[in-house]
């Protein structure tokens, strides 16, 4: 007999566009398990389970669910806390004491660490739970899978949000500079390029943290363009960093640090005023612009990839799936063939937790400030249908005065 109890989910990390998506395929799947008792929601999180702060979710209506899930951001709410092993035992006792079986975590490979903790808790202990983690972050960093859901949206926003300023650049060319998160891995930064449809399309230069980042060669790769085009667009991921590997943004925040560890690279716009300020004083272009895109691109109303809606969908129902159907614990992962056609499995948790990915050298030029053909073909599927615009198509008229 399959094991009986109540169900947890909580969400974790940086909100997306359809993590609400997941949540809800984990919850209208339990329903239809008659062995699980009843349905809760954590809010916060970890932080919510270790404080007992839950919502019970096993007859929220329908409707409210589903115009949830075509909500962007956490639903539930979210939570930069790390647990250690002490925070996460205490995570377990919790989930003891409330009669906890399955408990599905949506969250990135930190989420899938703290999911692989509390598996083990439960097992040292001899207490039947099976523990999923529902795959979820728009860098598109974790192991085993092909990609994340949360990363189409994002990347649907970066593409045209580039496309759009690359207009506006076109009516009043000068040099624009957008930076993108990404601290590690360039995936978001390298969408940028998904809204090209002309030759001389922008963003004409892409850098990515996965190569060494050099003033010189960025002076002389954005004066090389503005003489070709007359203007230069330009995306820059956060994370970018020096030939000693120290990210190039540190230089600018004064070494503030997030809960992680990590040098705080968001919240301010020092990079892109730094960078701008640099093409200023070392060039001839009078017109430098700069924008930090920041969280805009995490849930962005209105900006949703609808191939990420259902995959967001699929990975949470699947969760419930492997974690009741077939009694297991593990990672939903997606599987990629053909043209574009994706399955599901399960890998194990350790596969996941906390080591992440970074792009392949196939989807990055050689030159270093741009991605490869190879890098289109990976991520156009994920992004759905893109808003486009059309230029003018019309002949000149043979100058008179000013030939």
């Amino acid at each position: 007999m399959k094991l009986k109890g109540k169900a947890l989910i909580a969400q974790g990390g940086g909100p997306t566009a359809v993590i609400n998506q997941s949540a809800v395929g984990v919850i209208l799947e339990a329903r239809k398990h008659p062995e699980i008792t009843r349905i809760y929601g954590a809010r916060h999180g970890v932080n919510g389970i270790i404080n007992e702060n839950f919502l019970d979710l096993t007859d929220v209506p329908t409707a409210n669910l589903e115009a949830m899930a075509a909500s962007p951001s956490s639903g539930l709410y979210s939570t930069r806390d790390k647990p250690d092993e002490a925070y996460c035992k205490k995570i377990f006792e919790i989930c003891k004491a409330h009669d906890i079986r399955y408990f599905f975590y949506c969250g990135g490979n930190d989420s899938a660490g703290s999911c692989q903790t509390v598996a083990k808790e439960a097992e040292d202990a001899g207490y039947d739970m099976y523990v999923i983690h529902v795959p979820k972050t728009i860098d598109n960093d974790l192991q085993v899978t092909d990609h994340c859901p949360g990363y189409g949206s994002a990347a649907k926003f970066v593409a045209q949000a580039f496309a759009g300023v690359d207009l506006d650049n076109r009516a009043l060319p000068g040099v624009y500079i957008g930076v993108v998160m990404g601290r590690h891995a360039g995936f978001l930064t390298a969408a940028a390029a998904l809204g090209r449809k002309y030759s001389d399309d922008g963003p004409h230069l892409i850098y990515l943290p996965e190569r060494t980042f050099s003033l010189e060669k960025f002076t002389s790769d954005v004066v090389k363009t503005f003489e070709e085009h007359g203007r230069c667009v330009i995306a820059v991921s956060e994370g970018i960093v020096d030939e000693s590997g120290e990210a190039i943004a540190a230089k600018f925040t004064g070494g503030e640090k997030d809960d992680y560890g990590n040098v705080q690279l968001s919240g301010s716009g020092a990079l892109g005023d730094m960078l701008a300020d640099h093409i200023k004083k070392n060039t001839k272009i009078d017109r430098v612009r700069a924008d930090t895109l920041g969280y805009l691109q995490r849930s962005f109303l209105g900006c949703v990839s609808e191939v990420d809606q259902v995959e967001a969908r699929t990975v949470g129902e699947m969760g419930v799936r492997f974690g009741v159907g077939q009694q297991k614990s593990g990672s939903v992962t997606m599987k990629r063939s053909g043209n574009y056609a994706i399955s599901y499995d399960l890998t194990t948790l350790d596969s996941v937790a906390y080591d992440a990915i970074e792009m392949p050298d196939e989807y990055i030029c050689e030159s270093g400030n741009n991605v490869t053909d190879a890098f289109i073909s990976y991520a156009r599927p994920l992004v759905g249908t893109l808003a486009e615009a059309t230029l003018i198509d019309a002949p000149s008229v043979e100058k008179i005065l000013n030939k």
